[in-house]
């Protein structure tokens, strides 16, 4: 008898093929950090609208407007100024004009000699670029102003007095009497301690500019003590006291263009000349 087989039965194991993904790669990070970016400015623009004021937001636009400067080429010259002058308004002289001090030949031949003042070109050139520094500076001066006046005990009821004002020729600060507050002993030019201590203050905030001055004096229509002075004299000589105080407390003297007194035919309040308002002093920050 024969022993029997046994056969293992065959078992065949099939893998199952998968289908692996994609691979997408990093493009969809790049959109992503370029999405967080473009909100993170949102929000800091949103910030800076709402933690700012009106000139502070006017300062920010004229820090990063673009200067565009025109360059146009002459017949002749292939220069940076293309053969044009810097003297006239829009740039496009016909031909250049020589800057600095000429000679000039005196007349009758005596003599050495004399110049004729021109037109310098840093003066010149640029009209746009000096208008907005300009503006800058005066912002710049009125804030530090209201500022130091805020921060003086002595001097914070008094910053109604000082009167801000933006005129064609620059900036004017007007100092301006009150019926409790005087500049000024009556018929003198001395200034009083409170006044004195206001005019430094101005004088700080003014002194890091490079602008020239001019200080009027005004009076009201009340008649000058009996004697050879009268309000025209007394309103010259308090704009020159202003002078003085003003150089003592830093700015160079050769930045000073006119001192004058006007007496009180410019009145702060022209229906009442003996308004107390009208005795004021001026000083204007002129545009470079």
């Amino acid at each position: 008898m024969k022993p029997e087989l046994h056969i293992e039965p065959e078992v065949v194991y099939r893998k199952r093929k998968g289908h692996a993904h994609a691979h997408h790669g990093g493009a969809w990070k790049i959109a992503y950090a370029d999405f967080v970016t473009a909100m993170m400015a949102f929000f800091m623009l949103l910030w800076i609208l709402g933690a700012t004021n009106e000139d502070q937001r006017k300062g920010i636009a004229d820090y990063f407007a673009p200067t565009i400067i025109q360059m146009q080429n002459s017949g002749g010259s292939n220069g940076i100024m293309g053969g044009r002058a810097l003297q006239t308004q829009d740039g496009n002289a016909p031909a250049a004009i020589p800057n600095g001090a000429r000679p000039v030949a005196t007349p009758g031949g005596g003599g050495g000699p004399m110049t004729a003042e021109v037109t310098s070109p840093d003066k010149a050139a640029n009209p746009g670029r000096r208008r907005t520094a300009d503006e800058t500076r005066f912002r710049m001066v009125q804030r530090i102003i209201d500022a130091r006046l805020a921060g003086d005990p002595t001097l914070k009821g008094l910053r109604g007095q000082v009167r801000l004002v933006r005129v064609h020729d620059g900036l004017r600060i007007d100092i301006i009497e009150r019926a409790d507050f005087s500049m000024f002993g009556s018929g003198t030019a001395a200034f009083t301690p409170q006044a004195l201590a206001l005019i430094r203050q101005i004088a700080a905030a003014v002194a890091e500019t490079p602008n020239r001055l001019t200080v009027r004096g005004h009076t009201d229509s009340v008649p000058y003590a009996a004697g050879p002075a009268n309000n025209w004299t007394l309103s010259t000589i308090r704009a020159d006291t202003t002078r003085r105080i003003l150089t003592a407390s830093g700015i160079d003297e050769a930045r000073f263009r006119r001192i004058e007194g006007v007496a009180d035919t410019d009145p702060y309040n022209p229906k009442d000349r003996r308004d107390p308002r009208n005795r004021r002093i001026s000083i204007t920050l002129l545009n470079q």
